[in-house]
């Protein structure tokens, strides 16, 4: 039931919010090797980057940014925001997006974990949202379907977007409120799982792969916090990007599978600094996941384009009084619907300096 993904499908969007990309490249070179690259290098970085040789890649910086982007838009690229410009210039089917501060993960037998190849076998496999299945996934290696499954749900639907987990490299200890909690994941589930159909999921995007003709423009940087900075708790954009995006697949009846692959991540940072950052965008959390618990998009909105601007266009209703966040947020995905529909016509052949 699977389908077939060329290695000339593929897009691989590096944010570089970093200037020394050496180690990094290196380090995914097996599995980078046989694709192109879209490496976008955050707009305030201001050394230069340092790339390997051997990788078939196009790299953009700010100027090329400004030109294609114009100063009338609200869409920011800032930090690791700027991955969401190389999904916009991209011009393959799917795009697989890992940052620049991870590395590639081994499972608990010390076998490296092909991420790349994960995410392909991910997309081309069904989805199955509309009924759980206590295997996990059914169409892995091994698995199948669990006794009482309907029949006439075991062709699945379409799976848009994988979501990939990460270990952390790295430990320390973080507050939340009074408690004090470990923020450390070094737990390994070999699982794949498609996420609930109705169910929100915090989708980040520091792992992800997802099929951009079909999803692109529901993944969408527009929620930006006052002062945010760019380590891992300084942001929230990609938070309410994959809010989203779960609403727009729910709406359309796309997958959306989390789990494997896994990736190593470094943490950088001052966290307890970061989390007072975040600490904006923790409060408005209890605003932003009720609201898209109870969105519904209507019967009209049948492309992705459409959902993307009803949920702007509630976002601005029901919670731009609230907090001018929301009212910025959602000016942010109007603009970017614009803009996607007006830059997909451009070359992603040319690179940037």
């Amino acid at each position: 039931m699977s389908v077939a993904i060329k290695d000339d499908e593929i897009d691989i969007v590096i944010g570089a919010v970093r200037s020394d990309l050496t180690s990094f490249l290196n380090e995914w070179r097996p599995m980078f090797s046989r694709f192109h690259l879209i490496i976008v290098k955050d707009p305030d970085l201001k050394e230069e980057l340092k790339i390997p040789e051997g990788f078939n890649l196009d790299v953009y910086e700010k100027p090329y940014m400004d030109r294609v982007v114009g100063s009338s838009t609200s869409v920011l690229f800032s930090g690791y925001a700027c991955r969401y410009f190389g999904y916009l210039v991209s011009r393959k089917k799917y795009i697989i997006s890992i940052d620049d501060d991870c590395l590639p993960a081994r499972d608990p037998k010390g076998f490296v974990v092909d991420a790349v190849s994960h995410h392909i076998t991910n997309l081309t496999t069904p989805a199955t949202p509309f009924f759980f299945n206590t295997l996990y996934d059914p169409f892995a290696e091994g698995s199948d379907f669990v006794r009482g499954y309907p029949f006439s749900l075991r062709s699945g639907v379409k799976c848009a977007l994988s979501c990939g987990l990460w270990l952390n490299l790295g430990d320390y200890d973080a507050p939340t409120q009074a408690l004090k909690a470990k923020q450390r994941n070094s737990r390994y589930v070999d699982a794949v799982m498609t996420v609930p159909a109705g169910s929100l999921v915090p989708i980040s995007g520091i792992n992800i792969a997802f099929d951009r003709e079909v999803l692109g423009p529901a993944l969408v940087p527009a929620l930006k916090l006052a002062g945010e900075g760019k380590f891992r708790w300084e942001t929230m954009e990609d938070i309410w990007s994959g809010l989203c995006v779960k609403v727009v697949c729910d709406h359309l009846g796309l997958g959306v599978k989390t789990g494997l692959p896994y990736v190593w991540r470094t943490d950088r940072g001052d966290p307890i600094a970061s989390l007072k950052k975040e600490w904006e965008g923790v409060k408005l959390m209890e605003e932003v996941v009720p609201f898209f618990q109870s969105v519904r998009l209507p019967r009209e909105a049948t492309t992705v384009e459409d959902c993307v601007v009803e949920v702007a266009n509630a976002a601005k209703e029901r919670l731009g009084s609230t907090d001018p966040v929301f009212a910025r947020a959602a000016k942010a995905m109007l603009d970017w619907v614009n803009l996607w529909k007006s830059v997909g016509y451009i070359s992603s052949s040319s690179s940037a300096v």
